[in-house]
């Protein structure tokens, strides 16, 4: 029987999807410590002309503990319904969210993190679009699990 996808990856909520007007969103931070890989994926809705400036923070405990920047260089961008994700690079970790209707796909290597400073805990960060009326939601979703099964390990303890 061939193994079903939530058997091999662990979903979890960055951040609700909601309007963002005026606020920057909440940091969920989550542990890599049983994974490989991160991919987060954010998805906008209306889009009332704000800019929203996205990175990727590493910290040693899922606390947010020491956080600092990590170094991505590339993300993948989708319209609405053209179906082709496309590369774009990031500059200085960061790009922004400006657009209604669009996918933004970000890949993390837990090789990216600093390691030998007991990095292993990773959180989207999105400012805020200023004050209009911006909607977005994003989801983590950690693969290379070291164990296989229907019950993946948490992602959001130590």
């Amino acid at each position: 029987m061939q193994q079903q996808l939530m058997e091999t990856v662990k979903a979890v909520w960055a951040n609700e999807p909601k309007n963002y007007t005026g606020a920057a969103a909440t940091k969920k931070w989550v542990s890599l410590k049983n994974y490989t890989n991160l991919t987060i994926v954010i998805i906008t809705g209306a889009w009332a002309a704000g800019t929203a400036a996205v990175t990727v923070e590493q910290a040693t405990a899922v606390a947010g503990t020491g956080n600092k920047a990590v170094p991505f260089t590339d993300y993948w961008d989708d319209e609405a319904l053209s179906g082709a994700l496309v590369k774009k690079a990031a500059v200085s970790n960061t790009f922004n969210l400006t657009t209604a209707l669009k996918m933004y796909v970000i890949e993390i290597d837990a090789r990216m993190l600093d390691i030998a400073g007991g990095f292993d805990c990773v959180a989207l960060t999105v400012a805020s679009p200023g004050a209009n009326a911006d909607f977005y939601g994003a989801a983590y979703i950690l693969h290379g699990s070291r164990y296989q099964g229907a019950a993946q390990p948490s992602a959001l303890v130590d």
